[in-house]
């Protein structure tokens, strides 16, 4: 599938939308520096181009990110039939020049989803 198909099918499919409206934070998978997965809760914030998710800029995963891009991340209801949307794809990790005690513009709309 390519991205534009992909992107195509999370605007306009019904589990999809309500699965990036819903409260649920996504699970996101990466690969820690010596190999091993690494499987961590994220806020999110879909734009309708690209996923945004935000830690502070001294976090370990925002280093190991920056060298092992290949990420993977799933958001998954928690009713009977379950409903999953998987992701994969390549982090870029962007620093955002902020005062310390500011966040990025999309942090509040990740908050109160």
């Amino acid at each position: 599938m390519t991205s534009e198909e992909a992107t195509t099918i999370l605007r306009t499919d019904t589990v999809a939308q309500d699965l990036l409206r819903s409260m649920i934070p996504a699970r996101l998978a990466y690969v820690w520096r010596d190999g091993k997965p690494r499987v961590v809760p994220m806020w999110f914030h879909w734009t309708g181009e690209e996923f945004l998710m935000g830690a502070p800029p001294n976090a370990p995963k925002m280093k190991v990110l920056a060298d092992h891009p290949s990420v993977a991340f799933t958001i998954d209801g928690n009713e009977w039939p379950y409903s999953v949307l998987s992701v994969r794809g390549l982090a870029v990790v962007r620093l955002v020049d902020q005062p310390v005690e500011e966040t990025f513009p999309e942090y509040s709309a990740m908050a109160r989803r």
